[in-house]
């Protein structure tokens, strides 16, 4: 039974479809011809014969029998074949397909976008648009791979009315090599690559055969500057292919030699510019030009391959395969991001994890010294609960507001990091990385309960931090509000404030949705912190603030180094600080432009001001299930804080380190089983 058409649905007759197949037609409704027939192959309602074979190539070998049976057809098709090769530039897509026309990852970003979002026209001559009609899905390249060498030689007989159509299918090959190799040639003189590359060989030189270009002698070395070549052994080899003899053949032969050992040598400069980031910061834009280069080199590569090949048919329905996945790739935009920041992301972890560890106990004595750095974060943050307080008396402005709460916060964490004290909410976004770092060998099981421990340390250290903030914080704030008590007649927050602490921090409310949010919001100051501590060492300012002329001849040459190595030292931590403070006083206020009703959590602050409103209401709040229902909310709070920070930054550092999801599981199976033999190891600290 024939399924019901519509307007959209391509033709499944077949019959129509070959009657359709116009020579004579005007370029777009040639190209509409050959973009259905591709339709007709992957929709088309023909009897299953093989299981194995996929259905698209069922499909391809009947058409091909239909011609082969009915030479009207096969003239009409090989006609429209004819002029569909002699009019479109397939160099288009042998060249440019699949890389971006100008540098930079953002504008290629850019380009893609606007390729899913505005609609693209067959009337084209660019092959490399047509591919994207021709092969739209995903699976194209799993049919087209399974296309057997009978049906591509029947393929390659359709034409043979029209031979002229063959008979210099190399051209645009060596076209597109051509184009290549000045393109790689350029990347490798650009001053973005130039100066991050290293030599290409061990002793930094290329060994040429004698027999290449003449030279003298059995061998020459040459300076290791690959790139410098590319364009004329290109241009050898072309030049070699346009003369028939066994001679020129085993001359091109040579000179394809020599070109395929300079693009191994381009290759192996451009995997240099990973090592220099790693040592001197990562830049996206880098990483995605050497990217580029290296893809260019390989499908130099493929090229060759196709153009060498005594019988190319197979080497040309594999390059096919390997552009219908750069189509498929080119479609999606997790793919581009995917490997240009995941250098970035392991550098962010990395340099978390060197932070990280400072907030990680392992014995008593370290957990001593964490309550004691938390007793004097806490008592920073009771002088912020009061300061938060009279900000709110002002009555200022949304943005004011939240820039002075910001501001507020922003000066309370760096106070706290500069007296070398603690806040609880900080740790889990430093410690996961530091946490990740253990997990560079998860192949014994020995290693995965090293790094259970670790999970132990750090929940036993989060447990010391959270307790020595309350512990200070509750205990301040009340003597605080008493002493005003007693002292003015009346403590510092009135009733009202304490009213509306007791009905924004209930548990039965929006509290885990906003103690959620502010667990992103730690996150996200470690990820800021990250990075401008990237940008910092990759426009080598500590070496500017040393060095830099003005800046010396101002501060002195032992206070510049001073001064620079400090900010070197403690960008990070400085930039983190400062950046969750704005946070979390001015995203709430952007988000009322918006009409959104956002508010931060933060579990030191709430219980800071569930504190104060107890002397503000009397003793009898203790009675009252408001302040019970508080009391349940800050433990929620405390829990989103830490758990939903930690579990952002774990696993962006799992996904730095490449941890397969059956090592997760290993990973997750042992924590649980370490938690029920012995939970108290997740609380107190080892003997």
């Amino acid at each position: 039974m024939r399924p019901r058409r519509s307007a959209a649905a391509p033709a499944w007759d077949l019959t129509a479809l070959l009657n359709a197949a116009d020579p004579k037609a005007g370029l777009a409704e040639r190209h509409l011809w050959l973009i259905r027939l591709f339709e007709w192959l992957r929709h088309a309602p023909l009897p299953e014969a093989d299981g194995a074979t996929p259905t698209p190539v069922l499909r391809l070998k009947h058409v091909l029998g239909v011609l082969e049976r009915h030479p009207h057809y096969r003239a009409r098709v090989a006609a429209l074949i004819e002029r569909f090769w002699c009019e479109v530039d397939s160099t288009a897509l042998l060249a440019d397909f699949g890389f971006a026309p100008r540098s930079g990852l953002w504008g290629e970003l850019g380009r893609r976008l606007r390729r899913r979002l505005l609609p693209l026209t067959p009337a084209s001559t660019d092959l490399g648009d047509l591919f994207e009609f021709l092969f739209p899905k995903v699976d194209d390249a799993d049919w087209l791979r399974s296309i057997d060498m009978a049906t591509l030689r029947r393929l390659q007989a359709l034409p043979d009315e029209a031979p002229d159509t063959v008979k210099h299918w190399r051209e645009p090959f060596f076209d597109a090599i051509m184009f290549l190799t000045s393109a790689v040639r350029a990347a490798g003189f650009s001053s973005l690559l130039r100066k991050r590359m290293g030599t290409a060989g061990p002793e930094g030189l290329l060994l040429r055969n004698a027999a290449v270009g003449g030279l003298v002698g059995a061998a020459q070395w040459l300076p290791a500057t690959p790139f410098r070549d590319l364009a004329q052994a290109a241009a050898r080899v072309r030049e070699h292919s346009q003369h028939a003899g066994a001679g020129n053949q085993a001359a091109m032969l040579q000179e394809v030699q020599f070109l395929r050992g300079l693009l191994d040598a381009c290759r192996r400069s451009a995997a240099n510019v990973d090592q220099h980031l790693e040592e001197h910061g990562v830049s996206v834009d880098v990483v995605f030009e050497a990217d580029q280069l290296i893809a260019r080199t390989h499908r130099i590569d493929a090229l060759l391959d196709c153009v060498l090949s005594p019988e190319p048919a197979r080497e040309c329905l594999a390059l096919l395969v390997a552009l219908a996945h750069v189509a498929d790739e080119q479609r999606g935009i997790n793919t581009l991001f995917s490997r240009h920041y995941s250098m970035l992301a392991r550098k962010v972890a990395e340099r978390n994890a060197e932070t990280g560890e400072h907030y990680i106990t392992r014995d008593r004595a370290q957990y001593r010294a964490m309550l004691k750095s938390a007793l004097g974060g806490g008592t920073v943050i009771a002088g912020t609960t009061f300061l938060k307080f009279g900000l709110l008396a002002l009555g200022l402005s949304a943005f004011w507001g939240g820039l002075w709460a910001g501001l507020n916060y922003a000066t309370s964490f760096v106070a706290i990091y500069l007296l070398h004290w603690t806040i609880a909410t900080k740790q889990p976004a430093m410690t996961a990385p530091a946490m990740a770092h253990k997990l560079v060998d998860v192949s014994s099981d020995e290693s995965v309960e090293s790094f259970v421990d670790e999970v132990a340390h750090l929940i036993r250290s989060q447990a010391a931090g959270i307790i020595g903030n309350l512990a200070a914080v509750v205990p301040v704030v009340l003597a605080v509000q008493y002493g005003a008590t007693a002292l003015f007649g009346a403590p510092l927050v009135g009733a009202a404030e304490a009213q509306h602490v007791l009905d924004s921090t209930q548990l039965l409310g929006p509290t885990p949705l906003f103690a959620a949010f502010t667990g992103v919001l730690l996150f996200a100051s470690s990820l800021i912190a990250g990075w401008v501590e990237n940008w910092f060492v990759w426009h080598r300012l500590d070496s500017a603030i040393a060095w830099n002329p003005r800046i010396v001849a101002r501060l002195g040459q032992a206070r510049a180094a001073r001064v620079a190595q400090y900010l070197r030292n403690h960008v990070s931590a400085l930039t983190s600080n400062i950046s969750l403070g704005l946070m979390l006083g001015l995203l709430p206020a952007m988000a009322l432009f918006f009409g959104l009703g956002l508010e931060v959590r933060h579990v030191t602050l709430s219980s800071g001001q569930l504190a104060a409103a107890l002397p503000a209401l009397g003793p009898a709040l203790l009675l009252r299930t408001e302040f019970w229902g508080c009391v349940a909310g800050i433990a929620c709070i405390g829990a989103l804080n830490l758990g939903v920070s930690f579990y952002l930054a774990f696993k962006v550092a799992l996904r730095s380190r490449g941890i397969r999801p059956t090592d997760r599981g290993r990973i997750y199976g042992a924590i649980g089983r370490r938690l029920r033999a012995a939970p108290a190891s997740f609380v107190l600290p080892p003997r």
